[in-house]
C-alpha cells in the first residue's frame, strides 16, 4: 500500500508562505476565531533565547505567525559577515518549532508593511522594547490589539556566540 500523504519535510516547508497566501490563512483563522500572534527577527543560529521568546509568544494566542528577515535584510542590519544561515534554511527552521504555525520572509528593514496586512490580535517582541516604541504599534492597538513585550533570556545572543566561535577559532 503506497503513502499518499505528505512528507514530514513537506509539511514543514507547507508553513513557508508568502505576504498574500499568509494574508488568507489569517482570515482564515480569525474567522475562527483564533487568536493571531506575529512576531519577527533575523533568528540566525537560532538559541535558548530564540526559543523562549518564540514559546512566550505562541502563549499568547492560538496561531503564531513568525516573520523573518531576508537576507539583504540582515545584511543591511547586521553587516555584511551576517547572516550565517540563509533565509531558506532560517525560515525552515523556525517553521519545525511544533507551535509555528506560519513563516513569512520580508525583505524590509522592519515588518511594517507585513503587520499593515495581517493585522494580527497579538504583536511581540522580546527584549527591553517599550511597547509604544515597537514598530507596528499604532497599527496593533488602533483595531484593538495587544502588543506585548516578552523578557530576553539572560546569556543568549547570537552576536556573543558568534564572537566566542571567532575567539576559540583564533586561539
Amino acid at each position: 500500500m503506497e503513502n499518499t500523504s505528505p512528507s514530514k519535510l513537506d509539511i514543514l516547508a507547507s508553513k513557508i508562505v508568502g505576504p498574500e497566501e499568509l494574508s488568507r490563512k489569517v482570515a482564515g483563522w480569525k474567522l475562527r476565531s483564533n487568536r493571531v500572534v506575529f512576531t519577527n527577527g533575523v533568528f540566525d543560529m537560532l538559541h535558548p533565547g530564540h526559543i523562549t521568546c518564540l514559546a512566550a509568544a505562541a502563549d499568547q494566542g492560538n496561531k503564531l505567525v513568525v516573520a523573518i528577515n531576508s537576507d539583504g535584510s540582515v545584511k543591511r542590519l547586521k553587516g555584511e559577515q551576517r547572516p550565517i544561515f540563509d533565509q531558506q534554511s532560517r525560515a525552515l527552521i523556525v517553521a519545525a518549532m511544533q507551535y509555528v504555525d506560519a513563516v513569512c520572509i520580508f525583505d524590509e528593514d522592519t515588518p511594517l508593511e507585513l503587520i499593515k496586512l495581517l493585522q494580527p490580535d497579538v504583536l511581540v517582541k522580546g527584549g527591553d522594547y517599550v511597547a509604544e516604541q515597537v514598530v507596528g504599534y499604532q497599527e496593533v492597538t488602533a483595531h484593538g490589539g495587544e502588543v506585548v513585550i516578552v523578557p530576553l533570556a539572560e546569556g543568549h545572543s547570537t552576536t556573543a556566540r558568534l564572537n566566542q566561535i571567532v575567539q576559540a577559532a583564533n586561539k
